[in-house]
């Protein structure tokens, strides 16, 4: 089992920065590749970036590549999304998420965290 708590979401105009963390308990999080999703009203949920708990390798969505960058921090069990540039596409509800390694499907999700970008 897995457990993900996402903080850091808000009211931000375009062009500002938001940095979400999302805090991950369980007993072998080094099983978990870890997630970054977000939905948006009316839109399908779409993958935005993942990192592992160990090693070097993240992944960015095309739409976010260049102003969003991934992290951990293994002491404190927490994964970041640190959002620069942002757009008022963005918007959205942003979950984060955990998938046994080396499974394809996420199977644990945090509760989300609403982002809204301002024009």
């Amino acid at each position: 089992q897995v457990q993900l708590v996402e903080s850091g979401g808000g009211l931000v105009q375009a062009g500002g920065s938001l940095r979400l963390s999302c805090a991950a308990s369980g007993r072998t999080l080094n099983d978990y590749r870890m997630g970054w999703f977000r939905q948006a009203p009316g839109k399908e949920r779409e993958f935005v970036s993942s990192i592992g708990w160990t090693g070097p390798i993240t992944y960015y969505a095309d739409s976010v590549k260049g102003r969003f960058t991934i992290s951990r921090d293994n002491a404190k069990n927490t994964v970041y999304l640190q959002m620069n540039s942002l757009k008022p596409e963005d918007t959205a509800v942003y979950y984060c998420a955990a998938r046994k390694i080396p499974g394809t499907s996420y199977d644990y999700w945090g509760q989300g965290t609403q982002v809204t970008v301002s024009s």
